[in-house]
C-alpha cells in the first residue's frame, strides 16, 4: 500500500460535478488556478516554458468503484471503467491537460479545468507527445460521436 499526498489544490469555478461540461462535444475552457503548497513551489522552476500541462488529481468526493461504467457520452452503453473517464475507479485518480496561461509564484493560472474547486493535486508534468495525430484512435468514443453526428 502507498499513500499519496497533495502538492496543492485546484481553484475552479465548479462547486458541484453537475456544473462541469461533459458528454459528446464538451468543451473545457474554464480558467482556474493550481495553487501549489509552499514546500513544493521550488519544483515549479522552469515550468513557464511549457504551453500545456498534465495535471494528476484525486477524485476526492468519489466513493467506491464500478468496473463497468455507463458514460452519458454513449447513450448509457456499458464500457470497462478503464476505457472511460468515470470518477468511480479503483484508484480515484484524474488526469487533465490544461493550458498554462501564466505563473505567479506558486500559483499556475490555467485554462481547461474540469475539476471541482478544492480538488487535491497529486502531480504536474509538462505535456509532451510524440504520437502523430494520424496514429491516435478514439475507440468507442469515435463510434458514439459518429452515431450523434
Amino acid at each position: 500500500m502507498f499513500t499519496l499526498r497533495p502538492i496543492g489544490f485546484v481553484r475552479s469555478p465548479y462547486q458541484e460535478t453537475s456544473g462541469i461540461p461533459r458528454g459528446l462535444g464538451a468543451q473545457h475552457h474554464a480558467e482556474g488556478v493550481l495553487e501549489i503548497l509552499p514546500e513544493f513551489a521550488p519544483g515549479l522552476q522552469d515550468i513557464e516554458g511549457f504551453s500545456h500541462l498534465f495535471v494528476l488529481w484525486a477524485f476526492h468526493r468519489s466513493e467506491d468503484f464500478d468496473l463497468i461504467a455507463h458514460p452519458p457520452t454513449d447513450e448509457k452503453r456499458p464500457h470497462g471503467v478503464f476505457a472511460t473517464r468515470s470518477p468511480r475507479r479503483p484508484n480515484p485518480i484524474g488526469l487533465t491537460v490544461v493550458e498554462l496561461l501564466r505563473r505567479e509564484g506558486a500559483s499556475l493560472h490555467v485554462r481547461g479545468v474540469d475539476m471541482l474547486d478544492g480538488t487535491p493535486i497529486l502531480d504536474i508534468k509538462p505535456y509532451l507527445s510524440s504520437i502523430p495525430a494520424e496514429k491516435l484512435r478514439r475507440g468507442w468514443l469515435a463510434e458514439a460521436e459518429a452515431r450523434k453526428g
